[in-house]
């Protein structure tokens, strides 16, 4: 297939995916769950696992393989803009006075649910069929640990804005968390893929970078920043200025993603240094739109188009083996982060919240799997036992949120950080 059929194809890929996923938004929406929620159930329902099974031979003429490197490609581009808008959005003030309970919340949402997942590997190495031959019993309880302990964060994000927490104590503390929570996730599979290749510099590499990185971000680069936001509040956002921001923005994924941490957090970090006021109120009208209604879907379906239900159902036991996955993943995660809270100082309410919204997995799971995957150390029957287990404790979130707080209209005491009752619709 040439370039040019490969780009007419897209476009078309485009239009179904863009369809499919707000339909199912829409139908997330109208039963209590986040828009963002209905994309990732879209995005795996485009993949084999409906549309591939219902219409297998439209489903390889629409989505053939050459075409996947495009999705794919496309979707970096939005997962880096997202998380620039989620880096702006994010309130340094209130995260000072919720570091001690995020520092808690995240180290248990960690240490436990990685534990589990290791055990949890170590005995589905024995299985066969779920990690390639040439993975080895540390690579699959780091790699399994890995993806039970991380974090939904920039789906998280987006839940947190449809619920206008953002910037409330509640909502800092779940972002602060999370951050923290897929930052160790991240650095713990460096060492999954320092392994995997024979080569311990990967992880020195991903550590050493991402310090680095910081340093300039906010000690270099920070005063050039602050002249940014001056040329912004004479003239505007121009187009030249915006220019100079997508070009840093650019330059801080491709780092990152060099030195191992991925690119998404290049870009959060960006948004974190850049200048509150004019600058980051006028990049978030013109970028927002365009990239959560056009370009974050696409990371969705591409993930989709990896997991194939049947090789579930094909297989003797996979689909309790997927219920224990689940059950060890809510139970490590959800009550690790729910008991890190209550220890913390918060009160009952809060800290189950804060146990329901850090069980989700989301975006960063789907992240870590489809690695996983492409260096050939997990097989597509464990990554789409993976991948349903992100759909189920991401379901999970929104129902426990609503019985906790309500369903949230206008300014709620989450908002305020009291215990009182929420406003409800």
């Amino acid at each position: 297939m040439s370039n040019h059929e490969l780009a007419t194809l897209f476009f078309l890929q485009l239009a179904i995916i863009l369809v499919v996923v707000r339909l199912v938004g829409y139908a997330a929406r109208y039963v209590g769950q986040p828009q963002v929620v209905g994309e990732l159930i879209g995005g795996v329902l485009i993949g084999p696992s409906l549309f591939g099974a219902l219409f297998p031979q439209l489903h390889a003429a629409i989505f053939p393989a050459q075409s996947v490197s495009v999705i794919y490609a496309v979707s970096q581009v939005g997962l880096a803009l997202y998380m620039f808008l989620v880096g702006m959005k994010f309130d340094l003030g209130i995260l000072s006075h919720k570091a001690r309970t995020a520092i808690f919340v995240s180290a248990a949402g960690i240490a436990v649910p990685f534990g589990l997942g290791a055990v949890l590997g170590s005995h589905m190495l024995n299985e066969g069929g779920l990690f390639t031959d040439s993975a080895t019993r540390m690579q699959a309880c780091l790699f399994l640990g890995a993806a039970i302990s991380v974090t939904a964060f920039p789906m998280l994000a987006r839940m947190i804005c449809e619920w206008r927490l953002t910037g409330t104590p509640l909502g800092t503390l779940v972002l602060a968390a999370a951050s923290t929570n897929d930052a160790a996730a991240w650095c713990i599979l460096a060492i999954v893929l320092a392994s995997f290749t024979s080569d311990a510099g990967i992880a020195v590499l991903a550590v050493a970078g991402g310090l680095l990185y910081v340093f300039v971000l906010f000690v270099l680069l920070k005063p050039a920043l602050g002249r940014l936001a001056s040329a912004v509040e004479k003239s505007g956002m121009t187009g030249s200025l915006l220019g100079v921001v997508l070009i840093l923005l650019a330059l801080g994924a491709w780092f990152t993603d060099r030195v191992g941490i991925y690119s998404v957090f290049g870009s959060f970090f960006l948004g974190l240094a850049m200048p509150r006021g004019a600058v980051t109120r006028e990049l978030d009208e013109k970028l927002e739109p365009l990239t959560a209604n056009l370009l974050v879907p696409l990371f969705f379906v591409y993930a989709g188009l990896n997991a194939d239900v049947r090789l579930l159902w094909v297989t003797p036991g996979m689909m309790w083996l997927t219920l224990v996955v689940t059950l060890v993943a809510c139970l490590g995660k959800g009550g690790a982060c729910w008991l890190a809270a209550r220890l913390g100082g918060e009160d009952q309410r809060t800290s189950i919240t804060v146990g329901a919204l850090m069980n989700a997995r989301g975006l960063m799971e789907l992240i870590l799997l489809n690695i996983g995957l492409q260096y050939g150390l997990i097989t597509p029957t464990l990554y789409t036992i993976l991948v349903i287990m992100t759909v189920v404790t991401t379901l999970m979130a929104a129902p426990l949120f609503h019985l906790v707080y309500g369903r949230i209209r206008g300014t709620v005491d989450a908002r305020r950080g009291t215990t009182g009752r929420a406003e409800v619709s």
